[in-house]
């Protein structure tokens, strides 16, 4: 009986041989019986290659116990019961390492990297770097070699030609669709070992081995060629030209930035002077739409009773030349009229007091004038109303509040007249303009 092991320490593929028989020597190489020790050791596997169906069996590690097992389904329809389980059967047995890894080393000698701005200066450039791999299923990789006369060195060299293409096409096209410049590809070796990673896993599996890991571990660039040194002065202009439009555009930002702002806050400023205006007319309009309405009902109402009185005289009225019935109604109709307009002029003067006693009644906090002191007080005609007396701070106020104004009527005991308030020297300085308190300014103490 035959004990069937691999003892090697470094390998992928193993082929099984009896011990003294060499390679293609006799046919007793491949001749195995029934009932021989098989020995699998953990993180490897044993493949049966029969002759006679042309199929396998792969028994894989840890196992170790007799060839008559369960486990080798197809030898069992190989294996013929009339010899006792004795007989021999041809077949190929091939050791896999399914936990080893294979490294590669691979160095791509100098080749040329364009710049797609400046195609006419070639860059010499070489790259090293490693790859490790495994075999993760067997049967997928018997399916793919011919295990007989396997030669790692040849399995090898054929994924180094592999890796070593994909990694040069990378390098080559990077400028172009990836956008890294020529000049800095040397600190760019995470960003290039992240391109050629999915392009040379998929070949891996192609050859039906799993890449575990690829390292590029430099990008040499030949410094010294004219090459690089033309590209290296034609990209300084560049730049420089860059940096220049790109300040020149800063500027203009900046200017038009300012001009805008400029512009906006000439534009504020006239909506509020405009809003300002609108506001004090509107405030002119409301003190003075009652006087301004009730000169309007005084001229339609004399109107109204010159025309009704004119018709009390006339013909055929009696001896007197007076129409009573007409005279009457003259009268009452007069009589109307009068009392309306009086009482509209009663509301409108009330109105106007009460404004003014209001304004008074905001000024009762001033401080009285001091001990030996005279305060004049002055009376103003409001649309022939006496109004007052008022003293000159309440006036002040008055003329702040647009209620009093230099042409307003005003009279104090001692003057011959009533006089317009911006004649009377006394009076002259509350239409002066004030400044407004400075911020966060105090107001000094009162003596």
């Amino acid at each position: 009986m035959n004990v069937i092991r691999c003892d090697e320490q470094e390998y992928l593929v193993w082929k099984w041989r009896p011990l003294g028989q060499e390679v293609n020597s006799t046919t007793r190489e491949n001749s195995i019986r029934y009932g021989s020790s098989l020995r699998v050791k953990a993180g490897e596997s044993a493949v049966f290659v029969y002759k006679q169906k042309g199929d396998i069996d792969i028994i894989e590690g840890p196992f170790d116990d007799t060839i008559k097992t369960a486990n080798f389904p197809v030898l069992s329809s190989i294996v013929g019961l009339a010899f006792g389980g004795e007989s021999p059967f041809q077949a190929e047995i091939y050791y896999i390492n399914t936990s080893g890894v294979i490294n590669i080393k691979f160095a791509i000698p100098y080749f040329d990297v364009f710049d797609p701005r400046f195609l006419d200066y070639a860059v010499p450039m070489a790259v090293r770097g490693s790859i490790n791999f495994k075999v993760d299923d067997p049967r997928k990789f018997i399916s793919a070699h011919r295990l007989i006369d396997f030669s790692l060195d040849h399995f090898k060299s054929q994924i180094k030609d592999a890796v070593v293409r994909r990694v040069k096409s990378v390098v080559t096209n990077a400028p172009g669709d990836h956008g890294i410049p020529v000049l800095q590809i040397e600190r760019k070796i995470d960003e290039i070992n992240d391109l050629v990673l999915p392009r040379i896993k998929a070949d891996m599996e192609d050859f039906a081995v799993t890449l575990t890991r690829l390292d590029i571990s430099s990008i040499e660039v030949d410094k010294e060629s004219d090459g690089y040194e033309e590209l290296r002065r034609n990209t300084a202009h560049v730049q420089t030209a860059q940096i220049q439009a790109q300040s020149a555009a800063t500027v203009r930002n900046i200017d038009d930035m300012q001009r805008i702002n400029a512009r906006n806050l000439e534009e504020s400023a006239r909506i509020q002077r405009e809003e300002a205006q609108r506001a004090q007319r509107l405030q002119t309009e409301t003190q003075f739409l009652g006087a301004h309405a009730l000169n309007r009902q005084a001229d339609v109402m004399q109107t109204a009773a010159e025309n009704l009185g004119g018709d009390g005289w006339g013909a055929g009225s009696g001896a007197s030349g007076i129409n009573p019935a007409q005279f009457m109604t003259n009268m009452a109709v007069g009589g109307a009229l009068g009392s309306q307009m009086a009482g509209m002029v009663n509301n409108m003067g009330q109105n106007m007091n009460q404004q003014w006693q209001q304004t008074a009644a905001q000024q009762a906090a001033t401080p009285p004038p001091m001990p030996g002191a005279v305060e004049t007080a002055y009376y103003v005609a409001v649309n022939g109303q006496q109004c007052g007396p008022y003293k000159v701070a309440q006036l002040r106020t008055l003329v702040q509040q647009g209620q009093l104004t230099t042409s307003t009527m005003v009279w104090a005991q001692g003057m011959a007249g009533w006089t317009p308030a911006g004649q009377v020297a006394e009076l002259q300085a509350i239409f002066q303009p004030v400044p407004p308190p400075m911020p966060g300014a105090v107001p000094p103490p009162m003596p």
